[in-house]
């Protein structure tokens, strides 16, 4: 069994929902608190034994690769200043180099396409996906499950939750066999299906560790729901050829695609702070 070192990154969405904060700004570098949603997710994966990252881009996201780079203009300037801490932290955003690699995705068709796009970064090499939408709050970073779950049962391993099945139609949805409470086995994926047609409601969220086997049945572009090439139903014709299973991870997810879940997500992260915890307490207490 290949060891988990790869993470693939899909940034190219428009980010509608956000606009018009959006419309000259990559969503992912939309900041909560002061990180940006990609920095969450690197860091997370770095957490996990992560060494090698790809970024699938599209027109307009060029500063998400960019804020991993070296800033050797505002360095300098903080180092004349003698601000010693924002240096540090600056220093603790660099990557080794060469491990950020970007590939485009010119047409919008689907996170399958995105991942697709991808497959020479993958090769023949298992591979984590993290969707930076997805904001995992967790004592052990949401990856590192993962990647623990795999090291035990191989094959593919995604994070799961349970949704209100009034809502099913919105997600990715488990046939689950199996169930010991943390893992289970997956007998089959739906990829938005109405309530009644929910096989479960447990739901897959913006973090998954595939096997390369997905490209062969992704590059066959067929479309499913919304007409885009969906993950989803790649991972589901790998049912049966490899282990698959959910785990069900430790944490709190905020959806921050969405912009409630996104200002909950500023909330939740300030009263973690210690040095913003008690001011944030205070000023909420005129909103109660």
């Amino acid at each position: 069994m290949k060891p988990l070192r790869k993470a693939v990154f899909p940034v190219a969405g428009l980010g509608t929902r956000f606009l018009p904060a959006t419309k000259a700004m990559a969503k992912e570098m939309l900041p909560v608190v002061d990180k940006p949603l990609i920095q969450y997710a690197v860091d997370e994966a770095r957490a996990a034994g992560i060494q090698q990252f790809c970024m699938v881009t599209g027109r307009g996201k060029t500063a998400i690769v960019e804020h991993f780079d070296i800033a050797y203009e505002l360095e300098a300037t903080l180092r004349a200043r003698s601000k010693n801490a924002e240096l540090a932290m600056l220093r603790e955003l660099q990557m080794p180099p060469g491990s950020i690699s970007t590939v485009r995705q010119q047409e919008p068709l689907g996170l399958g396409h995105a991942i697709w796009c991808a497959r020479a970064f993958i090769g023949d090499d298992p591979f984590a996906i993290l969707l930076p939408d997805d904001l995992v709050m967790s004592n052990v970073p949401c990856t590192q499950q993962l990647a623990d779950a795999y090291n035990e049962t191989g094959g593919c391993v995604v994070a799961v939750t349970e949704v209100p099945r009034a809502q099913t139609n919105r997600y990715g949805i488990l046939d689950i066999g199996s169930d010991d409470g943390r893992l289970v086995e997956v007998r089959g994926l739906v990829e938005k299906p109405k309530p009644e047609d929910a096989p479960s409601n447990l739901s897959i969220i913006g973090r998954y560790v595939l096997t390369s086997g997905v490209i062969e049945h992704l590059s066959r572009m067929e479309r499913g729901a919304g007409n885009e090439v969906q993950l989803t139903d790649a991972m589901a014709k790998m049912i049966g050829q490899v282990p698959f299973h959910g785990l069900r991870y430790e944490g709190r997810r905020f959806d921050c695609g969405d912009k409630i879940g996104f200002l909950e997500a500023q909330i939740a992260f300030a009263l973690k702070r210690p040095d913003m915890a008690p001011a944030v307490r205070e000023f909420l207490k005129h909103y109660t």
